[in-house]
């Protein structure tokens, strides 16, 4: 089943495997799926003495394996081949059981998932095609590993259609906890943490010891505005730490970039490993699955609390990006994740067939629709505004699509639909004030983003749209805190601008640290 390409690269990561790692096979022996898991599973251990595979017949709706570590359970099963983009995860997984593997969490996340009260039951329902259930998978294969108490199974949601429709999803990824949802869409291990403690609470083992870092400077996002500012402060010579939810950021959700000079084509993923492998060829510390809690800028001393960890710097930049702007409008909140969708990569398989509406004429908008035209017979795009504002090659192909309908001027009032289902869009003309209503069972919003800027609002100035305000050498109106990149007023959210913007950033610090105004 894999090519020998493929199993002469996994000798090489499984060349180092300590532990006896078993692939337990959980199949009915006349399925015919169950032949192929276990011509996969084999391929797979066939590139180590360490690796093997056991069969254990039982009437599954669909084959499934467990992972164990010298002969005990790890906590980590699949239902389903983990191909396609969860092949990594199931490499993970093992290099994960065997102590080894660069996503480790750290001591402060260790002891957080240690922490979680028991017993946990964790379903991780993913597509092969998505890019954002891999990191929800990974984070959770993590927690199980390291908490006894706790198991996760990442299902495939197309080998269990039956499962997947009784219960409704139709957004991935989708995280069950016992019978309660836990997660939906893109997620870090940090906000899965903070969910998993809402729900379970956390053993009581006393007070955690605060944790002081200082630092030269202290950069909040770990996007290609914060990168860029974290690699120019390391060049010139300041201790520097990352803190962040994800190194990559928001660029992860991107699939197509073709406009980074010098790269004519790549991905969002791809962007964010090399972004991630940039940072590491510098002496910079990155904090992952941070949120910020609170800052302080009072005195000449910054301060970024994170739960117990508190990073403290004479200079601070802000680059902690944007998140999907939402239409927050009647029907939208209770229909996120059963109907309503920001992810047409991860979620546009769930609606082949059938009647589907885009939110937003800019680039992601349309490109959003031409996605889903392919497997769409009808593709409704709403514009707020009288033109619409992608670019022009993405217009024409708009245009030259047949089952693509463009109205502008147009505006959504309602999603409607019952409990977990989606049946069509209330919209008003915004020329002739008619309403009208779409009959749709999916809506993908793409009206923008909206700068996380919720730390930071009591502290700094910031325009209506929360942006925060800089000037041309990214300065906010307090001394040694600088902000840059798509959480600022600098217009066009663009990722080479958010570089640059970093950059200047780190430029701008190091000239006031020369001149004496950061001491």
């Amino acid at each position: 089943m894999l090519d020998q390409d493929i199993l002469n690269q996994l000798k090489g990561i499984f060349a180092g495997l300590k532990s006896e790692i078993t692939f337990r096979m959980i199949a009915r022996d006349d399925s015919p799926q169950a032949t192929d898991m276990k011509s996969f599973l084999e391929d797979v251990a066939s590139t180590s003495p360490k690796l093997s595979v056991d069969t254990v017949q039982a009437d599954v709706e669909a084959p499934g394996f467990e992972i164990l570590k010298n002969g005990e359970a790890s906590g980590i099963s699949f239902c389903g081949i983990p191909n396609g983009h969860e092949f990594t995860t199931l490499l993970l997984a093992v290099l994960n059981a065997d102590g080894q593997g660069k996503n480790l969490p750290d001591s402060i996340l260790r002891g957080r998932i240690e922490a979680l009260k028991g017993p946990i039951k964790l379903r991780t329902f993913v597509s092969l095609t998505c890019t954002n259930c891999p990191d929800v998978a990974q984070a959770l294969n993590l927690v199980a590993l390291l908490n006894p108490a706790v198991e996760n199974e990442v299902i495939d949601g197309a080998t269990v259609p039956e499962l997947a429709e009784s219960l409704n999803i139709q957004s991935v990824p989708t995280v069950y906890a016992g019978n309660q949802v836990l997660s939906v869409g893109r997620s870090t291990l940090g906000d899965l943490l903070d969910k998993l403690e809402a729900m379970y609470g956390t053993e009581e083992s006393g007070e955690a010891t605060p944790v002081d870092r200082e630092y030269d400077m202290v950069v909040i996002g770990g996007g290609p505005a914060g990168a860029t500012a974290a690699i120019y402060s390391a060049r010139k010579g300041f201790r520097t730490a990352v803190v962040a939810k994800a190194v990559g950021g928001q660029v992860k959700e991107t699939m197509g970039i073709e406009n980074l000079t010098s790269v004519p084509e790549t991905t969002g993923p791809k962007l964010a490993s090399d972004i991630r492998e940039h940072l590491s060829a510098y002496p910079i510390d990155v904090y992952e699955n941070r949120s910020v809690d609170s800052v302080s800028f009072d005195g000449n001393k910054k301060s970024v609390i994170c739960g117990k960890e508190t990073f403290s710097a004479p200079a601070l930049i802000i680059a902690s990006g944007a998140g999907w702007r939402k239409l927050s409008v009647p029907g939208e909140e209770e229909h996120i994740g059963k109907g309503v969708a920001f992810c047409t990569h991860c979620d546009g398989p769930f609606y082949a067939g059938k009647k589907v509406a885009v939110i937003g004429g800019g680039n992601s908008g349309i490109e959003a629709a031409l996605d889903l035209a392919g497997i769409c017979p009808s593709v409704d795009v709403f514009e707020f505004l009288d033109t619409l504002k992608a670019d022009g090659v993405l217009q024409e192909k708009a245009k030259a699509a047949d089952n693509i309908n463009i109205h502008t001027s147009t505006q959504v009032v309602e999603v409607l639909g019952d409990p977990g289902k989606v049946s069509g869009l209330k919209v008003k003309d915004r020329v002739t004030g008619e309403e009208s209503i779409y009959p749709v069972e999916g809506v993908f919003v793409q009206i923008g983003l909206t700068a996380n800027n919720a730390p930071f609002k009591d502290h700094l100035p910031m325009t209506k749209a929360g942006e925060i305000i800089v000037d041309e050498r990214c300065r906010t109106s307090v001394k040694g805190v600088y902000a840059a990149g798509d959480v600022t007023n600098v217009p066009y959210k663009q990722i080479v601008i958010a570089m640059g913007e970093g950059a200047k950033a780190a430029l701008s610090a190091f000239e006031d640290s020369m001149r004496g105004e950061l001491s």
